[in-house]
């Protein structure tokens, strides 16, 4: 009867989550569209102040020459501001971009991923819904991103669920560490990137809690949670693990040392068109 009670309860979850899911593709494809123009009109904006620019230059003897630098000033900073706009605009973009993919099912999708970028995204993303939940969280994120890592085939959005899933662990173990030891300690996690012969290797390494013998050998069991009721179903690692060696063909490993911390390390293969 526990069990029963136990399934029914992750099932009701299950459709909250389903529910929400349609929500967020809704709230997706409507943001999508002011954000498209936000990125046009810099884009246009961008232009128009080049061609302020050479205006400015070809009637520079008829300025005093403080205006002259105040205005280089003005417009480097524009110019500045307007590659912000853009630069975010496109990630927010790429990130409603996955959100629809998954939502009409075409998540099962192999296409040319930049893993380094994917990995660096979903990274921050998961930092800041931790800081969105507590405002006092804070962890040190050291990234180690190789520069030369080839585009491979592979599910983007599914990779990028993978990549959620131990990030949102690795920050909540520093969490929980936080809470226990206080200022004394420091949270820190790590995120490597780099290329072993024909494989991509991800590693996210925390200081946080650790895990117990008990937890090492129910890590991929489906429903198995440390998380508190209402905070984790169970089933992210069991799915992380499907990702990275079923549809991926790659490997899943960790090492973890309780009180000390752990690291994820997965790999996949490098795959061309």
């Amino acid at each position: 009867m526990d069990q029963i009670e136990q399934l029914q309860e992750q099932l009701h979850k299950q459709e909250k989550l389903a529910s929400l899911g349609l929500l967020s593709a809704g709230i997706a494809h409507e943001i999508q569209n002011p954000l498209n123009f936000v990125i046009n009109f810099s884009k246009m904006s961008e232009k128009l102040l080049k061609e302020l620019t050479e205006i400015v230059d070809d009637n520079e003897d008829k300025l005093p020459e403080a205006d002259r630098e105040d205005l280089e000033d003005i417009v480097t900073n524009l110019k500045e501001n307007m590659s912000k706009i853009v630069e975010h605009g496109e990630r927010a973009i790429s990130i409603i971009q996955g959100i629809l993919l998954v939502s009409r099912g075409k998540e099962g999708e192999y296409l040319p991923t930049d893993v380094r970028k994917i990995t660096k995204e979903y990274v921050w993303l998961s930092y800041h819904a931790m800081r969105a939940k507590n405002r006092a969280f804070n962890v040190s994120i050291h990234e180690d991103y190789a520069d030369d890592l080839p585009m491979t085939m592979a599910i983007p959005q599914d990779l990028s669920r993978a990549v959620l899933n131990i990030t949102n662990n690795a920050f909540y173990a520093v969490w929980q560490k936080t809470e226990s030891l206080g200022e004394d300690y420091k949270p820190e996690v790590t995120v490597r990137v780099s290329s072993i012969d024909d494989k991509i290797s991800v590693s996210i390494a925390d200081n946080g809690m650790g895990m117990t013998e008990e937890v090492k050998q129910r890590l991929f069991e489906n429903f198995f949670t440390t998380k508190p009721v209402g905070q984790g179903t169970g089933l992210g690692m069991g799915i992380t693990r499907d990702i990275i060696e079923n549809k991926h063909g790659g490997t899943l490993t960790f090492e973890s040392t309780e009180g000390v911390g752990t690291t994820f390390t997965f790999t996949i293969p490098i795959k061309k068109k």
